[in-house]
């Protein structure tokens, strides 16, 4: 009668377990954003489609599709970030665990004597073995288990959005590297095109002095402008080299195994049509900072409720059954034999006080996530008008710089024709040069800026990590 009220009053607290603590409620869906962009809706370069995923494939370049490929595979942060990423999903493995019973089997034999005080009989000197199987479950019964179960997916998750951001961070900055030497090549060449100018306005001015038509003043300040040309050659020389480098790194191979193919870009890429930026809402649910932000507010959230639990008993049913015997060979008779079964229940009362301090641990805890959670969707917002803004600046900057170019052209032409005829000084000549090579050379600068510009923009938009389909 005793066995079948244990063995019901178990399977009874068994089945009986309820969840403590708050449930839990995403607050993406709720968080405000705007739809479309502020920026977006000013300006013809944007339209409120969805950007793709490889959005580095919009520039419909075969060698930045293949660093960018050579990148995603090789990277070295990628690399940390899987291994985290493995570390997380063993640990949530670890936590799934705990819905399972515990066994253990031992064996053991000593010799031994026993006081006559113990025995009543006097001193017992003798053998004894034994060798049995426990086995222990713990009833979930307040939720603890199964919160630290969600605890610890909810870090898995986190961990998955931290790797689709490296991801996404590794394509944008290697589009950016490639951007980077592209752009070198370009004012390379500009500068080798504003130095060919001026060795033909030297070599003019040297020849009128020869003639008696100049001065040497005219041929110095010449020759001068021409050396503060050549003398920028180095400088880009080594930023491109610089670009190279990280280019190669960012791929996973040293320096001396840069991609040289790199080198056949002679401009940074653009896009020639509006850049699909999607809205606010469609952003919360694509940026993997803010989904990593999410989860650790979930894990919080979990660890709450496991904090909550500690403070009810803690439920165990065990079992074992062995066998007790004097010599080795007694081991399997059937009077030898024993077992047990029952509850254990454990309450750390009342002590309560540790339990409750570590609730408002936990408490504190999902408050600074909900505080971080907010924090990271506000800065996305700004971090993407912000982008929006600097690329379609860049655009008008970009198209001013060329016009100014046409007219600076065309003046610089026309001081060369004037003083060369002699109707014109040279200080004017040399006024017009060095306005336009400033402005060929800031057009140059506009354009590396104008691609930095964009890949910020797409970083911000936070596509990239979205696996291929194939």
């Amino acid at each position: 009668m005793t066995r079948s009220i244990l063995l019901s009053a178990t399977a009874a607290v068994a089945l009986s377990g309820c969840m403590v603590g708050p449930g839990y409620v995403s607050p993406t869906p709720t968080a405000p954003s705007q739809a479309p962009f502020l920026e977006a809706g000013a300006s013809p370069a944007f339209t409120g489609d969805q950007p793709p995923g490889e959005w580095w494939s919009l520039f419909g370049d075969p060698t930045l599709d293949a660093l960018v490929g050579q990148a995603l595979a090789a990277n070295t942060d990628l690399r940390v970030a899987a291994a985290n990423l493995a570390q997380a999903r063993a640990a949530l493995k670890e936590a799934q665990a705990g819905r399972l019973p515990t066994t253990s089997i031992g064996a053991g034999g000593t010799y031994a004597r026993q006081s006559g005080a113990t025995t009543g009989v006097g001193p017992v000197e003798g053998e004894s073995y034994d060798v049995g199987l426990d086995v222990g479950y713990q009833v979930d019964l307040f939720g603890r288990v199964e919160s630290a179960i969600r605890a610890s997916r909810a870090d898995a998750d986190a961990v998955q959005a931290a790797f689709d951001l490296t991801r996404i961070t590794v394509a944008a900055e290697t589009t950016r590297a490639y951007a980077d030497v592209c752009a070198f090549n370009r004012q390379l060449a500009v500068a080798n095109d504003t130095l060919r100018i001026q060795e033909q306005t030297f070599d003019l001015t040297r020849r009128l002095f020869e003639g008696g038509r100049a001065t040497r003043l005219d041929t110095g300040q010449a020759g001068a402008l021409l050396e503060q040309t050549r003398a920028t050659l180095p400088t880009l020389e080594a930023q491109r080299a610089a670009a190279l480098y990280r280019l190669a790194v960012l791929t996973g191979k040293p320096p001396a195994e840069a991609p040289q193919a790199a080198l056949q870009c002679q401009a940074p890429p653009e896009l020639d049509r509006p850049i699909p930026v999607g809205d606010g809402a469609s952003l919360l649910a694509r940026r993997p900072d803010i989904r990593r932000a999410e989860r650790q507010l979930a894990a919080a959230a979990a660890r709450v409720n496991v904090a909550t639990a500690d403070l009810y008993p803690s439920i165990s049913i065990g079992g074992a059954i062995g066998s007790t015997a004097g010599s080795v060979s007694g081991l399997g008779r059937s009077d030898n034999f024993r077992f047990s079964i029952g509850p254990l229940i454990s309450w750390s009362f009342p002590n309560i006080a540790v339990a409750r301090s570590r609730l408002k641990q936990a408490e504190a805890g999902a408050d600074a996530a909900l505080a971080t959670f907010d924090g990271t969707w506000l800065a996305a917002l700004q971090e993407t008008e912000s982008a929006l803004a600097n690329y379609a600046g860049e655009l008008d900057r970009l198209a001013a710089l060329r016009r100014a170019a046409d007219e600076a052209g065309e003046a610089a032409r026309i001081a060369r024709l004037r003083y060369q005829a002699g109707r014109e000084a040279f200080q004017v000549v040399l006024d017009a040069e060095r306005s336009l090579a400033q402005i060929r050379a800031s057009i140059a600068q506009a354009e590396q800026q104008r691609s930095t510009s964009l890949v910020a923009l797409f970083l911000a938009l936070g596509g990239g990590w979205q696996a291929p389909v194939g």
